[in-house]
């Protein structure tokens, strides 16, 4: 069974990016990406109208940290560290040492491989410092965009689910990808 301690917080630095732990100065970056209809078009989660929508997600990445259930990276700009995103491990499995990956950027962001590399980074990451077996994202059928992203990180479906999820009063379907650590690119 995997023991994961993400104290000290750890900060990864990439040519363009610098992943680090959210503080509340991100706060209102959070609520611009939990507002922003494009950003939240694959999400299955409701969009944030108020700040305070997006300060129970806040407290529960700085508790998952703190608990070590659960670790969010601030996708920042190096140069400046502006918050252009989030990518995170979650649902983590100890006992099969295996978790769930998130990840959302800003959209002026989009297609400039930022994605891409706060990918690779927080992957080997993952594997190297916390141990994981294997790494599942779970994705909507309709973002290309992310399906395209992991499978050039060396994911592969795994699984179609049909109707498994109900958010906003529809049964909506999933598409299961999974890396293992013998096949990260």
């Amino acid at each position: 069974m995997l023991e994961l301690n993400f104290q000290p917080f750890p900060v990864i630095e990439t040519e363009r990016l610098l992943l680090r732990e959210i503080t509340d100065a991100d706060i209102d970056m959070l609520f611009c990406l939990r507002s922003d209809k494009t950003v939240m078009k694959y999400v299955d989660r409701p969009l944030a109208v108020t700040k305070e929508d997006v300060m129970p997600l806040y407290n529960k990445t700085v508790a998952g940290v703190a608990e070590n259930t659960g670790i969010s990276w601030v996708i920042g700009l190096r140069e400046t560290a502006e918050m252009i995103g989030q990518i995170g491990f979650w649902r983590i499995d100890t006992e099969n040492h295996r978790a769930e990956i998130g990840y959302m950027l800003r959209p002026e962001f989009f297609g400039k491989g930022f994605g891409s590399e706060a990918l690779k980074a927080v992957l080997s990451h993952g594997f190297k410092h916390f141990r994981f077996h294997s790494v599942e994202a779970n994705v909507s059928p309709g973002n290309d965009a992310s399906k395209r992203l992991l499978e050039k990180a060396g994911f592969v479906q795994e699984a179609y689910f049909r109707e498994n999820y109900y958010f906003d009063g529809n049964f909506l379907d999933s598409l299961i990808y999974s890396l293992l650590e013998i096949d990260m690119k």
